[in-house]
């Protein structure tokens, strides 16, 4: 199909039937964590013209992937819309979900998209059988590309972490440091002398934190008994 595009609902596009559809560009935006920055996908978005109240962000882990704006992006969507992504992993963490948005969106949906990366990913041009094969071909290998990649990435975190443990670097947050009343506080406690809140109160303590130094003092005393 031939569109012309105005940008939001309301815009009209034209096949070579002549018939007249609806068209609106939205953006899909993610990034992995809240901490991430959007800017480099914004500034794409920006650059093909999606308005911003049509650009959806999601700010999510990789182990967390309900993703709530997409969601609401695809219901949303209409045949003969368009979707800006930044790059294919955009749209799932590994290959078959990749996969199955693409799916979705173009065969369910009947929206177009374009990757904005990989030029050759835009399934406005050559609707044509030839076309349609080689987008495909094209999509099958960059998602299988994307996935590995996520899974070298993990790999390396992997052999990092265990390089760092085994030269004895901590992981993590710093380790609570022990309060200089925590023993006699403790010794208190245990002969009901204080309730539990008053000894949380003056260590200054949290529960999980209280019980964890707890057990490390405990260990630390039988050890010395042997």
């Amino acid at each position: 199909m031939n569109w012309s595009v105005d940008g939001e609902r309301g815009g009209r596009g034209r096949n070579v039937l002549g018939v007249t559809y609806n068209l609106a560009v939205y953006g899909y935006i993610r990034v992995s964590s809240i901490d991430q920055n959007e800017d480099r996908q914004l500034i794409a978005m920006n650059e093909q013209g999606v308005i911003s109240s049509n650009i959806f962000i999601d700010k999510q882990s990789g182990k967390d992937f309900e993703r709530v704006n997409y969601k609401a992006l695809v219901k949303k969507l209409r045949a003969g819309d368009l979707l800006y992504i930044k790059s294919i992993d955009r749209l799932g963490r590994n290959y078959e979900e990749i996969q199955s948005q693409w799916r979705v969106l173009t065969k369910e949906k009947g929206v177009d998209i374009v990757v904005i990366d990989m030029p050759l990913l835009d399934t406005r041009l050559h609707k044509d059988l030839i076309g349609t094969f080689i987008s495909d071909l094209v999509l099958q290998v960059l998602s299988f590309v994307a996935h590995n990649e996520r899974d070298a990435i993990r790999q390396r975190q992997a052999e990092g972490i265990r390089t760092a443990r085994l030269r004895g670097v901590h992981l993590g947050r710093p380790p609570k440091r022990c309060p200089e009343n925590f023993a006699e506080t403790v010794k208190l406690w245990e002969r009901g002398k204080i309730r539990f809140e008053e000894t949380l109160e003056r260590t200054g303590l949290k529960k999980t934190t209280f019980y964890a130094l707890l057990r490390t003092q405990r260990v630390k005393r039988k050890g010395s008994q042997r």
